[in-house]
Order: C-alpha cells, then structure tokens, then sequence
C-alpha cells in the first residue's frame, strides 16, 4: 500500500505534465497495477482537484478587485468606441464617396492596361508571324515564276527555322500540311520539263549532230590547210625574192583560211544554242534538294536509253541515199554530244562509265546496221559517201572523247564492199568496151592521132616508129579503153584509202591488192566470157590474143603508176606485185583453146554438108565439093595468124606455136572426123567406088597438110595427122590383105597404124556391099565366079581379123 502511493502521485505528474495525446499509455499503466488500484488511484485524483480548486478559488480571491476595476474601465471604453465607431462610418461614408471616381479611374487604366499588354503581346506574335507569312509569300511567288529551286531553299527556311516559332498557331499548321503538296507538285512540274527537254533534245539531236560535224570537218580542213603551210615553209626556196613572194601568198592563204574558218564558226551554232539545258539543271537542282536525286539519275538514264535505242534504230530505206546515211550519224551524234555536254556541266548526273558503256552498246548496234546496210549499197559513189560520212562520224566522236578504232575497222569490212562495188561496175565497163571493139588493129593516119593513143597507152616498138603515116597499131581499141580504165579504178580504190589514218605502205599494199582482184576476177572474167561469145569468130579470137599480149606488158607501167602515187619503191620488201601477168596469159590460152574449138566446129560444119554415095560403082575422078571448100577455108584460116604480134622472138615463137598447134589440131581433128564417117554404125554398107572417092578426098587433105599452111613444121609432121586413114585406105585399095595378116604386130609393117577392129568394121561394111552389088548384077552370069571367090577371100580375111580382134580383148 505505501508502495501504491508514489506511482500514483508519478503518474499524476506525468498526466499534468504530459501534452493530451501522450495520456493514453499513462493511463493503461493504472489499470495494469495491482488490483484495486484503479480505485486508489481514483481517489488520489480527486484528492488532487480538491487541492487544485483550493488554489483557484485562493487566486481568484486574491485578484477580485482588480476584475472589478477593469470590468469598470471597459465600460467606460464601451461608450468611447461607441462615438468612435461613429465618427469611422461616417468618415468611411465620405471616404467611399470621394473613391468611387477614383475607383473608375483606377478600373479604366487596368483595362488599358490590360488592352495594352494585349497589343504588345499581338505585336510580339505579328513579328513571329510576318516573316512566315513573307516567307510564304515568297514562295508562292517564286512558285509562280516557276523559280522552283528557290521555292524548295524556301521551303526549307520555313521548316528549319519559322514555322518552328509560331508551331500554336492553326495557319502554320495548314501550312506545314501545304509544303509537301507543293514539294509533289515542283516535282511532277520539274519533271514535267525535263519531258520537254528530252522530247527536245531528240527533236534537235539530228541539227546538234549535224553542227558538231560541220564543226570537226572544218577543224580537220583548218589543220591540213596549215601542216600544207608548214609543209610549204619547211622546204621553201633559198632564193630571198622568190621566199618573200611564197611567204606572202602563203600568208594570204592561211589568212583567207583563217577568214573562211571564222565565218563558218559565227554561222556554226552549238548545241546549248539550240537546246536550253535549263529543265535538266533545274530538275537535278529541285531533285537533289529534295533528296531524291539517285531516283532523278536512274529516270534520266533510263530515258536516255531508250533514245538512245530508237537513234540506233535506222530507216529500212536508209541504204538508198546519202542523206539517210547522214540524218543517221547527225542524230547518234547529236545524242552523244548531249550526253558529253551534261556530263561536263553536272556532277553525277551521269559518268563518264556511264558514257563508256552506252557508247559502246551504241557502237555495237551502228556496226551492225552499218554493216548490214552497207551490203545492200550497189553504188560505189554511194559507198564512198559513206565512208567519208563515217570518217568524219568518227573524227567527230573521237574529239568528244569516245573511242572509234572499232569504226575504222568496220571501214576496212566496207573497203571490201567498196572494192566489190567497183569490181562489179568496172565488170560492165569492161564489158561495154569489148562489145564496142571491132576487134582491128587502130588506124592512126598522122603523128598527132599516134601521140593520142600513146598518151593513154605505153605502147613502144621502134620498128612500127619508122613506118611513115598512115599506119596501124597492132592492138584494137580496146587495149588502152582497158588500160585507162585500170587506171581510173586504182584512183577511185585511191579514194575510198583516203583519211583512214593508214600509212602509205598500208595503202600501197590495199591498191595493189585491189587492182589484182580487178585483174585475176573482174577483167579475166570479161576476157573468158568474151573468148566463150558465139558472135567471136577466129579473126576477133585472134586480136583478143594480141590484145592480151599488149596489156601483159602494159602491167609494169601499172606497178609504176601505183609507186608514184603512193611514194613506195618497188623495191620494198613488203611491196606486193600485180598479177596480171598470169591473168593475160590465162586468157590467151583460153583464146587459143577456143581457136582450135571453134576450127574443129567448123570443120563438123563442113562434114556434116558431105553427101557420099556410100554404093556408087566407081568415083567421080575429083574430091568431093565440101572437102575442097574445108580445105580453102583452113588455108584463108591459117593466113590471119601471120597477124599475130612478132615483133621480138619471144611472139614470133608465141604465135608460131599457136599457128602450129591449130594447124595440127585442125588436121588431126578432120582425120578423125572422116575416119568417125567411114566406122559409123549407121552406115551399113560402103562400096569400092565410094572407097575410091573417099581415097581422093583423103589425098586432097595429104596435099593440104604437105604445102606448109603454116610454117614451122619439120618434114611431114602435119601428114602423119592423116596416116591411119592412109594406111587404111591403102590396105582395100591393094587389096593386101595377106601381107597385113601376115606382118601384125611386126615395127616394120606397112599398116602399122591399121587397127583389127578397124578393118574388121570397114571390111563388113565393103562385104555387104559386095552381096548386095552381085544381087543386082546377077543377070551376068560370068562375074558369079569371081565374085564367090572375092567373097570367100572375104570371109577368110574375116574370120582371121576376128580371132586377132578376140586375142587383143583376152589380152587386154
């Protein structure tokens, strides 16, 4: 219990001591001690306020009067506040009065305040906004003068650098929403021009291309005309008068030159005079500015491309006329000129690889057109146009920088076409000469005629020299017709040589070449179809061969005129030499083949009018008509060979050996021929008078081949052309047939060259002849013996002939 007291006054102290919130735990520890403590502590605390309320009243007590003296002044004070309170409404009344003017005053410079904050801030906002809305000013202005790189750089001020400022504001956003549209709609213009300008730049593509040639001939005619000048000045004369009047006539000739170049190149447009290149500029500008420039590059080529393509592509009708040929060449020209002038003046738009490789699909396809249009040209003069078209195609280029070593080498392809061009017409030049001779020698009546044909033919013979006039050259007119036009042909191959950057041996070498297909295909291919002509007798076969003699020998003259137009020595190692010689001497042994052809055709002429009566009892005593008319034409025949050329050994020799041969030819030809009568099958029966006639026809033929128709032969060399048909008939003249049977096979038999079979056939045809005579004759009674006889003799001789016949097969 005396333990319980000081916890309570503790706890007591605590709760006075403690702030109202912190009582709680206090509290909980009364009820947490022993039992009855709650009601202890309860009585503690109301011993405490007891003591509490003791001191209050004691207080109270003790300041009571002061209370009351203070209560008394409030009082006092109460009615003061009253008059106060008084005194304040009324002042507040007068003071209320005297502020409302002021307060409107006051609320009127707020408003204007207000108002004026207001214009400063829309003033703020308006200096924000105007330059945008210049901006934007400006760009439609710019879009209306279609200044549409401009309008893109401001475009791009507005985005970067205004628009951003006034962003809260609803224009600027519908101008924000504006500038892509506008962007769309510079692109679809810008390349709307470029469509323009492509559509343009092909429309003048043939006229650029035109100019740019115009312009690289002139320069290359410029550039001859001054290395002739430095030429002229190098080896000018040392005579001081003469120098200065070659100096000063060169002078004015370079400086009319000069003059003539400087007025072709104030009338020579280029092509940015005929073509703006402003829309392509433009265009890559506005496309590089918006980022798309690659997509530009790509549409540009790609169109390019296929310009490119339809330029290439050439008219079917082109190969007839020069001028398709040159509205071909302007056109690619003019296309690659344009292409050389934007890759100057832009950067990336296209490349120089770029360049490369369309020029080279473009060279690929103009070879091919070239080369495929170029075969249909028949005319030379054509296909020399176009190689000079071509020259000046690649001079032009090749100063464009393209590479064209490719075209020069096409040109050596048409060079070939060229010379077969020329081949064919000179064929019919040659042709219209030879059917225009008369195949005579040339009549020259006086010196001045002489020093004519001399002049156009290097015709020399001193013998001829010391005749006097009137006399004859022993060739036809055709010979210098030929010659000449040989020459004419070297200048016109000489030509198409011309420009082709070739040295003069390489030139040398290609007119040689040329003038030896001339000779070996064109001219040797007239002289064989002339030599095979059926109108061409023996007299014109005759001076054909004189002819080709005269041009053989005319063929170093050409090797020399081709020296001195080229200025290369024959003497070069890698000179080639003309062929004509083999071509002259070709076509006079066809001439000669032809002269014993057509001698054996007339002479089957001849014996095909003989008319034998193959069963006349006796001969007419004289040769037949036909065989002595064959013999008269063969003698008239062999006369015009002295004509032949003879004026060295060497044509002495010639045409006694072509005389000879036809001579020889002639003879044998007409022995196998009479012989070919008397073995032909269709001939049955032959009788002894009609062998008798035969005889003496072949007598006239032995008497012809003996009196020399041509000199030269040795003994009776021609003779022995008819010795079978001697020896035959000599054997059923005699009747010899034991001597025959009993020397064959022996060298020294009189009927050597009498043949078996030969007998055999003759000797059947006599015997039929026999029968068939005896049967008509057998009203005389006292021939019946002798012919039994002759008749057995016969069949004797047959049987022998047979089994000599038979043992030569088994033999054989």
């Amino acid at each position: 219990m005396a333990e319980s007291l000081p916890e309570h006054d503790r706890i007591l102290q605590e709760i006075e001591s403690t702030d109202t919130a912190c009582v709680g735990p206090t509290l909980r520890s009364v009820y947490d001690d022993q039992p009855n403590a709650h009601q202890k502590f309860m009585e503690k605390l109301d011993a405490c306020i007891r003591n509490h309320d003791r001191e209050i009243e004691k207080m109270c007590n003790f300041h009571h009067q002061g209370f009351v003296d203070a209560i008394t002044e409030l009082l006092k004070v109460r009615a003061d506040a009253e008059k106060l309170k008084v005194q304040v409404t009324d002042t507040n009344r007068r003071l209320q009065d005297a502020g409302k003017e002021v307060i409107a005053q006051t609320e009127e410079i707020i408003r204007c305040r207000v108002q004026q904050r207001n214009i400063t801030t829309v003033v703020e906002k308006l200096q924000l906004c105007l330059p945008v809305l210049e901006m934007y000013s400006k760009l439609k202005e710019q879009m209306s003068v279609k200044r549409y790189y401009s309008a893109l750089k401001t475009m791009e001020q507005l985005e970067n650098l205004y628009l951003p400022r006034v962003s809260q504001y609803r224009f600027c956003q519908i101008m924000m929403e504006n500038l892509p549209k506008l962007r769309e709609e510079i692109k679809e213009i810008s390349m709307s021009d470029l469509k323009d300008f492509l559509e343009s730049i092909r429309k003048h593509s043939d006229r650029i291309g035109e100019t740019a040639m115009k312009q690289a001939q002139q320069q290359k005619t410029f550039s001859t005309a001054l290395q002739k000048q430095n030429n002229v000045n190098y080896g000018r004369n040392m005579h001081l008068g003469r120098n200065r009047i070659l100096e000063s006539k060169n002078e004015i000739t370079l400086k009319r030159t000069f003059e003539d170049e400087d007025e072709h190149e104030e009338e020579v447009l280029t092509a940015q005079d005929l073509v703006d290149f402003s829309p392509v500029y433009r265009c890559l500008h506005i496309y590089s500015v918006l980022g798309d420039g690659e997509i530009f590059e790509n549409y540009y080529r790609k169109q390019r491309r296929k310009q490119a393509r339809l330029v290439l592509q050439p008219q079917s009708s082109m190969h007839e006329t020069v001028e398709g040929y040159r509205r071909y060449f302007s056109q690619i020209v003019g296309f690659f000129v344009v292409e050389d002038h934007i890759l100057h003046v832009t950067q990336g738009l296209v490349t120089r690889t770029y360049t490369d490789e369309l020029w080279n699909m473009a060279l690929s396809k103009i070879i091919a057109v070239l080369r495929t249009h170029s075969s249909y040209c028949s005319d030379p003069d054509l296909v020399l146009e176009l190689k000079n078209l071509i020259v000046v195609f690649a001079d032009t280029l090749q100063g464009y920088g393209f590479p064209v070593n490719r075209l020069f080498d096409l040109l050596f392809e048409i060079r070939d076409q060229y010379n077969e061009t020329l081949l064919k017409k000179w064929s019919g030049l040659f042709r219209d000469i030879f059917e225009a001779d008369n195949y005579s020698p040339i009549p020259v009546a006086n010196e001045e005629e002489y020093r004519i044909v001399i002049s156009k033919f290097p015709f020399q013979d001193p013998e001829l020299d010391k005749q006097s006039f009137p006399k004859k050259l022993p060739m036809s007119q055709s010979v210098p017709q030929i010659y000449m036009q040989v020459k004419e042909f070297i200048y016109a191959s000489l030509k198409f040589s011309e420009s082709l950057h070739r040295s003069s041996t390489e030139i040398d070498d290609m007119l040689r070449k040329s003038t030896n297909l001339l000779l070996t295909r064109t001219l040797s291919s007239c002289l064989q179809n002339l030599i095979k002509k059926p109108h061409i007798g023996l007299t014109e076969l005759v001076q054909i061969i004189i002819n080709t003699t005269h041009l053989e020998q005319a063929c170093k003259y050409l090797e020399d005129f081709i020296s001195n137009i080229t200025n290369i020595s024959q003497l070069t190692v890698h000179t080639a030499r003309l062929y004509g010689l083999s071509t002259f001497k070709d076509a006079r042994h066809a001439a000669e083949g032809e002269i014993y052809t057509k001698l054996n055709q007339k002479i089957d002429e001849f014996i095909q009018i003989a008319d034998y009566d193959w069963t006349m009892s006796e001969s007419d005593g004289r040769a037949s008509g036909y065989l002595m008319d064959l013999i008269n034409f063969l003698r008239s025949t062999f006369q015009v060979f002295t004509h032949l050329p003879h004026n060295n050994n060497d044509h002495a020799a010639m045409s006694g050996k072509v005389a000879q041969t036809a001579c020889m030819s002639a003879c044998q030809h007409l022995s196998m021929s009479l012989m070919q009568m008397l073995l032909d099958s269709e001939l049955k029966q032959i009788s002894m008078g009609a062998i008798q006639q035969f005889n003496l026809d072949v007598i006239q033929c032995e008497l012809f081949a003996s009196s020399e128709p041509v000199p030269g032969f040795q003994g009776d060399t021609l003779q022995l052309a008819f010795i079978d048909l001697r020896q035959l008939l000599d054997l059923f003249m005699v009747w010899d047939w034991s001597t025959y049977l009993a020397d064959y096979g022996q060298a020294t038999s009189k009927y050597l060259r009498v043949n078996p079979s030969t007998a055999l056939t003759l000797l059947e045809k006599v015997h039929r002849g026999m029968k068939d005579s005896s049967k008509k004759n057998n009203i005389f009674a006292q021939f019946r013996k002798n012919d039994r006889d002759k008749q057995k003799l016969i069949e004797t001789v047959v049987k022998q002939l047979r089994s000599l016949v038979n043992g030569m097969s088994q033999h054989t």
